[in-house]
């Protein structure tokens, strides 16, 4: 099957919540090797003016991808996602991600685009908290291999 072109445009509802919580962060902070004290310590998140334990910036691709699950599970988009090679990946904060956030994001699919025998899609997840306030937008392109590439 080959990719749908008719996504560009398309949008997918807010996943489920993702809640943020200390450990998660602690965790995410430990594998990506960011050692600021305000990833680890409530107190110095604080006098950083943080109501918590502060999120790495790349943090927010935990819910990204929640989010970008729902377009490579969809049907209709023909994607098989054992021929995807992720090419890039940007984050524009609006404010820090804290523990004790409930996040949901939004999927936009803003460009396809036919590259040889696949497609390079590029999509933009609008992350926010459960009450709306805007938290991140995280913008990706994959390129989905055509068969015998």
């Amino acid at each position: 099957m080959s990719i749908n072109p008719d996504l560009q445009g398309r949008s997918y509802p807010a996943a489920e919540v993702y809640d943020v919580g200390r450990e998660k962060i602690r965790e995410f902070a430990t594998a990506v090797k960011a050692n600021s004290p305000a990833h680890f310590d409530v107190e110095a998140a604080k006098a950083l003016g943080h109501s918590d334990l502060v999120a790495p910036p790349t943090f927010a691709i935990i819910v990204a991808q929640r989010a970008d699950a729902q377009l490579v599970q969809d049907p209709e988009s023909g994607i098989d996602f054992s021929r995807v090679v992720h090419a890039d990946q940007r984050f524009t904060h609006h404010r820090a991600i804290v523990a004790g956030d409930r996040l949901v994001a939004e999927l936009h699919v803003d460009g396809v685009r036919a590259m040889g025998g696949g497609a390079m899609i590029t999509t933009r997840s609008e992350i926010s908290t459960e009450a709306g306030e805007k938290v991140a937008t995280t913008t990706s392109s994959i390129l989905v291999r055509g068969e015998g590439q």
